[in-house]
């Protein structure tokens, strides 16, 4: 009640105010169209406009209510067919999974118009028609693709990329992936499969250059980089040491190579190799010197035994290992050996006695029986040479051999059938 008399009090004073300021403000409005002319009084000209401001309002909110059931219809019509083209491609994605290419890309190629999201339509179905063997539809799938979402080059050339891997094309993959990677540094699944490719085709020295940025992006574990460094070093020092004439390749690989595999013993073996196939056992006879100062290991002293550079000086520093190993076996096979070479052949003999006692090989006993040969010691040398072909027989396989009375047999049965063929040619 009191709300309603405060309303009342308000349009009073309102209306009195309006009263008296159209009381104040004379005027009026002259509109003039050729001969034809419209007076009228200010406040009432300005009353006929809000009225027709109102008019005016009223008729648009009128049309666009007419309007708006069109716009409305064709909205939830482009929604509807949105649903039902994500459902479609749902469906199409569960047959890709379960194995049913050729549903899952018709499925996938029909939603594709409709779905929002058409690139995944399409990438989907072009590896859908890629496990069908269809390679010329998968690739229409893929140009497809392009041209209906910008900026989605990296996603099909990984596509791409990753079909050729499958299909045994790895040149192809190569070549979409440099691209890739000159275009997106540093990429993490460009980089994976670089390294995948590179594999594949054994392209150790593309891998070897590729390892650093593998591991800064932390796309491999530190042991796989010792792994995969190791092993593609071996490889390339494997193929270039076929060309001796060609060193400084492999002088240039050992440079490069990362420090903690420069103490990897078979490494240290394969480089000594290709030194000495290429003339250069003083340079060998340092790093094997050198290794085995800080890492001893006997594969390395059994090569620095057969190197034949300065006999006297190298077994001068075999001598100085010993007397810090003396029951090395290989070391003293080693000190007989350089002694050969200096013409010290009891000294030889000593050495390779002692290598016996420790650990009896059949290397050593053939090395003495050869000395006692040379030395005129024929017992001596048969006894040796008899004990070397014994323990070179331990170490073959265990196969069923000829019994004495089998072999008779055998004898009898074969001389048997012989007569018979001469029988027959008869």
């Amino acid at each position: 009640m009191r709300k309603l008399v405060l309303l009342i009090i308000v349009g009073l004073a309102v209306g009195a105010f309006f009263g008296h300021l159209m009381m104040s403000v004379p005027g009026y409005w002259l509109i003039r169209v050729g001969d034809t002319s419209v007076q009228t009084s200010f406040w009432f000209g300005l009353v006929l406009l809000l009225a027709a401001f109102i008019a005016l309002h009223f008729a648009l909110r009128l049309l666009s209510g007419i309007i708006r059931p069109v716009g409305r219809f064709r909205t939830w019509n482009s929604r509807a067919r949105n649903r039902r083209a994500m459902k479609r491609t749902v469906r199409g994605l569960v047959a890709l999974t379960d194995g049913r290419w050729k549903k899952a890309e018709k499925t996938l190629v029909r939603a594709a118009d409709d779905s929002s999201t058409p690139l995944v339509n399409y990438l989907s179905a072009a590896l859908a028609a890629h496990y069908q063997g269809q390679y010329e539809k998968s690739q229409e799938h893929l140009n497809q693709a392009q041209l209906t979402t910008d900026g989605a080059d990296t996603a099909i050339g990984l596509m791409q990329a990753q079909l050729m891997i499958d299909r045994q094309q790895p040149e192809e993959a190569l070549a979409i992936l440099n691209r890739l990677d000159k275009k997106l540094t540093n990429h993490p699944q460009v980089l994976k499969l670089l390294k995948q490719v590179h594999l594949s085709v054994n392209d150790w020295d593309g891998l070897r250059r590729l390892i650093p940025r593998l591991a800064a992006q932390k796309l491999i574990s530190p042991t796989e980089r010792e792994q995969l460094e190791y092993r593609a070093y071996r490889e390339l020092i494997m193929f270039e040491s076929k060309n001796p004439s060609d060193i400084e390749r492999v002088r240039g690989l050992w440079a490069d190579m990362p420090d903690y595999l420069r103490a990897n013993t078979e490494l240290i073996v394969l480089y000594t190799e290709a030194l000495v196939q290429a003339g250069e056992e003083p340079i060998a006879e340092r790093l094997l010197s050198h290794s085995l100062d800080h890492h001893w290991d006997a594969r390395l002293v059994k090569r620095y035994g057969l190197l034949n550079v300065d006999a006297g000086r190298q077994l001068a520093k075999a001598e100085q290992w010993l007397k810090e190993r003396p029951n090395d076996p290989e070391l003293l096979l080693a000190c007989g050996r350089l002694s050969l070479r200096t013409g010290q052949w009891s000294k030889a003999q000593e050495y390779f006695e002692a290598s016996q006692r420790q650990r009896p090989s059949g290397v050593v006993c053939a090395e003495l029986a050869r000395l006692y040969a040379s030395l005129g010691e024929h017992n001596k040398s048969q006894l040796y040479y008899r004990h070397s072909v014994e323990m070179l027989a331990k170490s073959l396989p265990s196969l069923p051999q000829p019994s004495d009375s089998s072999a008779s047999n055998g004898d009898a049965s074969s001389k048997k059938s012989a007569k018979d063929e001469s029988k027959k040619s008869a």
